[in-house]
């Protein structure tokens, strides 16, 4: 237990630490400027999570002050943090770019905006380095209660190289978010507009120069900010040539009367207003009473059946006639003989169930608001700590379950639990990873992040799978079957296509699916778009109803299967519950074709390569629902009839 405590407050230290952020600048890809201009004409937007004890301030002193700079219009701008560490009005502000896609994320100063003489960069914990945040030092000084007007950033010659660069930004409408005592907000860099005068199918590429900043606060407690741009004070870089541009700003204070702790609840109403959140509700509702009545029709007919049979077998029982054996009671021989490959099916039932223990513990985390909206790294820092402290389920479930079915190596099954999701996981991270590199994009990891996660793998991750490994093995039971198993295997007879197991997937993949494929829009909006989800009541009561879903319709088909004497039944209820994660992983194309403007290699690499392993854990968890539902129902049918 001691070594357990150990590790515990190891991983805990390791997830904290902070790391040094890396990235540099690269060619900008065009998205759509729809949503951010939502974002930008919402005041609601631009309120988000802040910590209590780093936001009471006095006369002239600077609250913490961080920028994120310019981004595309596609998706949703990443969030910054300023340092915990430092006193709480420092002076520091911090830079950040985000390009087009949540991982394809620049520096500020990529772009040649004024910049301090000495940029600082921000030490940053695991879990915002994974978010890809990387901050430094930004320019503007916002002194608290302190009004300031047409103040001089600096005075800058853009270079023709420059000019060409920011009018790509600006006709890729890239824009910059900013923080201020934690609460973000955004801000176009310049606009494109029709040159009337001299030819209307001419276009004119301006750059804002003034930022306007209007701050709320409190008594000594910084509420709201938001940021306008002045499109009368700009600079014409539509041609090729050297630009003289003086970059000001303004800050104007207002008092107002909302109380501190309350600042973040108006940013979480900027996600779900009323008429979002009631068709949102209404949508759910309607497809989750769809999918509930026909699982509910389906499991009438499945008893009715049921008793039918249980009829039958005891007429037939009383009977002396000699009668043609048929159904699922005369291959209570086969039922529960062990399936083909041992080791790789318990290790997904252990994989599986230590992902689905990961998933009920993230959503307790955001039922008590953990993840509220910007508080950035929060939910990777969750993911990397709590997979670590459940791989001793994934350990014991998979070798217990090894050593039932007559096991011999469970040291190897034991490896192959440990490699069988994060290997692939660690595969793709390779290669997006190095995808990333070539673009310097910030969503590269540096080498010390990697580091800490190869240590928290091997000084946490691993000693937690072997415990429970051990655990399983000296707690190994017998497999409790209610029938004997004949010493030869029964032959199963010919059966149509469609009993097939490539069918049977699409059939019990489809109605699990239609039960969340509505919220998967908004989950897909909210981590590869714009859209902030705040609603985890919502997606916590959509995955109860995808575990039934998924429960039952395994179980159905399972008990079809077995009607027509087809006893190999084991992996086919893995493949089956698992096939919605098939399904998801469909759903991404018609996304990513139908639903969004991703474009360029990047993208489309980060977006398939990770939903790739989002939709194998899936299949993982689903699989292991799935037959661990099938196992009590086999189990409950056959003691309810005598085997001879």
């Amino acid at each position: 237990m001691k070594m357990v405590g150990a590790l515990v407050v190891f991983l805990f230290l390791v997830s904290g630490l902070r790391v040094e952020a890396d990235g540099s600048n690269h060619k900008y890809h065009r998205q759509k400027a729809e949503l951010v201009r939502e974002i930008l004409t919402s005041k609601a937007n631009f309120v988000a999570a802040s910590q209590l004890q780093n936001s009471n301030c006095k006369w002239s002193q600077k609250p913490p002050f961080s920028v994120i700079a310019v981004m595309s219009m596609e998706n949703e701008t990443e969030t910054l943090d300023d340092n915990r560490n430092r006193r709480p009005c420092s002076d520091r502000k911090w830079n950040h770019v985000l390009v087009s896609l949540p991982p394809e994320t620049y520096r500020y100063y990529d772009l040649p905006f004024c910049s301090p003489e000495h940029v600082k960069e921000k030490r940053e914990d695991l879990g915002e380095v994974l978010n890809g945040d990387r901050l430094v030092d930004a320019p503007y000084e916002l002194n608290f209660r302190v009004d300031k007007h047409n103040e001089i950033l600096c005075k800058k010659t853009l270079s023709k190289e420059e000019v060409a660069q920011l009018r790509t930004a600006v006709l890729k409408d890239y824009y910059f978010q900013m923080y201020y005592d934690d609460l973000p907000f955004w801000g176009f860099l310049g606009k494109v507009e029709r040159d009337d005068k001299m030819d209307p199918s001419e276009y004119k590429y301006l750059l804002f120069k003034h930022i306007h900043f209007d701050v709320l606060y409190n008594n000594d407690r910084v509420i709201e900010i938001n940021v306008q741009t002045d499109p009368n004070m700009s600079v014409d870089i539509t041609e090729d040539k050297e630009v003289e541009a003086e970059f000001t700003y303004s800050v104007k204070w207002k008092e107002t009367d909302i109380p501190f702790e309350k600042r973040m609840e108006k940013y979480s109403k900027s996600s779900s207003m009323p008429q979002h959140l009631e068709i949102h509700w209404f949508s759910i509702i309607n497809s989750c009473v769809t999918v509930l009545l026909l699982t509910g029709f389906l499991a009438t007919i499945l008893m009715r059946v049921l008793k039918n049979d249980f009829i039958k077998y005891s007429h037939d029982e009383e009977s002396v006639d000699d009668q043609e054996e048929s159904g699922w009671k005369y291959i209570h021989g086969d039922v529960f003989r062990f399936p083909k490959y041992k080791s790789l099916f318990s290790a997904v039932l252990g994989s599986g169930t230590q992902l689905l223990a990961l998933a009920l513990f993230i959503f307790l985390l955001s039922l008590v608001g953990v993840f509220y909206p910007y508080n950035r790294g929060a939910l990777f820092t969750a993911l990397v700590v709590i997979y670590a402290l459940t791989s001793g389920i994934a350990g014991y479930t998979a070798t217990s379950t090894y050593l039932q079915l007559e096991g011999t190596n469970w040291v190897r099954n034991l490896l192959l639990t440990g490699c069988l999701f994060c290997g692939p996981l660690f595969l793709t991270f390779c290669f997006l990873n190095t995808v990333a590199i070539v673009y310097s994009a910030t969503a590269a990891l540096p080498f010390g992040t990697i580091l800490v996660i190869l240590l928290i793998w091997t000084l946490v991750t691993s000693p937690l799978l072997v415990l429970g490994g051990i655990a399983g093995k000296n707690n190994k039971t017998e497999f409790q079957a209610p029938c004997r198993t004949t010493k030869y295997p029964r032959e199963i007879p010919p059966l149509p296509w469609y009993r097939g197991t490539i069918p049977q997937m699409a059939m019990a993949g489809f109605l699990p699916f239609s039960a969340i494929y509505i919220e998967l829009y908004y989950i897909f909006a909210s981590v590869w778009g714009h859209k902030i989800y705040t609603i985890y009541s919502i997606l916590f009561i959509v995955f109860i109803i995808l575990i039934i879903v998924t429960a039952f319709i395994t179980v159905a088909l399972t008990y079809f299967q077995l009607a027509v004497e087809d006893h190999e039944w084991w992996w086919r209820s893995v493949l089956c519950g698992g096939s919605t994660g098939v399904f998801i992983y469909g759903y991404c194309l018609y996304y990513y074709y139908a639903r969004s403007d991703m474009s360029g290699f990047m993208q489309t690499s980060f977006f398939f390569g990770y939903m790739a392993c989002i939709c194998y854990g899936f299949f993982l968890m689903l699989g292991t629902v799935g037959f661990r539902a099938s196992l009590l129902f086999v189990r409950h049918i056959y003691r309810s009839i005598k085997c001879e």
